[in-house]
């Protein structure tokens, strides 16, 4: 069971922003790696502290979670853009929240002003993927290939002579205003901090070379086009020690031929014939994760509205599910046989037949107010 984020933290609800930055930043420095070398307990509350920072530092996701908990960011709601719900690692950590231990740690988050081996990241790969509604309403993995760079095989790597291992080199130059040190990516590595030893034939000058894998993707239920996903260590590897970077994986909702997505919910128009708006039907719609069977009461007005609740698509948040909104449209017939037009000449003045609207009639815009509420 995942610990409560306030608790781990030691704040309260009622805390402040300050004062749960400040708050983390104790717990980082007491449990930093490089204070605690070996220790996976301390890094482990290293890891638990930035998880509980991500989410109570940022005022959207604090009321999520007050409201709902550890399952507001559960099945991907809520983390697909960072590493809410778990999935850290060191990097991404210091990449996000690494300004915040100030002066404790010094280039590279070396303890006591020393300073880590580089640890380059691969670049990240971006696909498309496309969805029907009927994956989108129940979550879905999808098998995809893609072609990555890994580092080839039975290459081998030294440290860099030129940087030592840091990735950087340093400069420093006379300036009126005194001696000024600058810091630069180093020319020799590219900031990877080691070197091919041995390159395969084959392999490029970093000692990699492209490979195509099959990838499964954990798509949640509830995600909307356009949305972006991350399959983490999935992108391109790094030369070196490096760590791989990210597949992004960009949501392509593909339209429904019947149903009209609107958030969660889902739009139907039903067409029904004059005699079954009339005398009154039962009628059965594919709403996707099941068949669902409505009544239509006799004397139905066309451009009604029937609100089915929770039939629409689960919320990426983990909010519930939207409504299925069934809009009736009554069929007028575009051809009548002789006996038809008679019928209706005949009740052209019949008092039944005159539209006479009572005062529960809505209008079309009353009906369009009630479809957001």
């Amino acid at each position: 069971m995942k610990k409560d984020y306030y608790e781990i933290l030691g704040v309260t609800k009622s805390s402040t922003t300050v004062e749960i930055k400040k708050a983390y930043r104790k717990k980082a420095i007491e449990n930093h790696p490089d204070k605690n070398p070996g220790n996976k307990a301390a890094e482990e509350r290293f890891k638990e502290a930035a998880e509980a920072y991500e989410v109570l530092s940022d005022p959207d996701k604090k009321a999520r979670y007050d409201q709902f908990g550890h399952a507001a960011f559960e099945n991907g709601g809520g983390g697909y853009g960072g590493f809410s719900g778990g999935g850290m690692n060191m990097e991404d950590i210091f990449s996000q929240f690494g300004d915040i231990f100030g002066g404790h740690f010094g280039g590279g988050f070396g303890f006591g002003g020393g300073s880590r081996q580089a640890r380059v990241k691969g670049s990240n790969l971006r696909i498309r993927v496309k969805l029907e509604l009927e994956d989108i309403i129940n979550g879905v993995e999808k098998k995809v290939k893609v072609k990555r760079m890994v580092k080839a095989k039975g290459v081998t790597y030294k440290t860099c002579s030129t940087c030592k291992g840091t990735g950087n080199v340093t400069r420093i130059t006379n300036t009126i205003l005194g001696r000024m040190q600058t810091a630069s990516t180093c020319p020799a590595c590219k900031g990877a901090g080691k070197v091919v030893d041995h390159r395969p034939a084959g392999a490029d000058a970093q000692g990699m070379v492209y490979k195509e894998e099959t990838i499964p993707i954990n798509i949640p239920p509830g995600v909307t086009d356009g949305v972006q996903l991350k399959v983490s260590g999935k992108g391109n590897e790094a030369p070196g020690n490096g760590i791989p970077g990210d597949i992004l994986v960009v949501i392509q909702e593909v339209p429904h031929k019947k149903l009209k997505r609107e958030g969660t919910n889902l739009h139907y128009d039903m067409y029904i014939s004059f005699s079954e708006a009339a005398m009154g039907t039962n009628k059965e719609i594919d709403a996707l994760s099941s068949k669902v069977r409505i009544k239509i009461e006799e004397g139905t007005q066309s451009g009604k509205i029937l609100r089915l609740r929770g039939k629409g698509l689960p919320s990426l948040e983990g909010y519930g599910r939207g409504d299925l909104l069934v809009h009736i449209n009554v069929w007028t017939p575009q051809k009548l046989s002789r006996e038809q037009r008679d019928f209706f000449t005949r009740m052209k003045d019949d008092q039944n037949f005159i539209p006479d609207p009572s005062e529960k009639e809505k209008s079309f815009f009353e009906k369009v107010k009630d479809m957001f509420l």
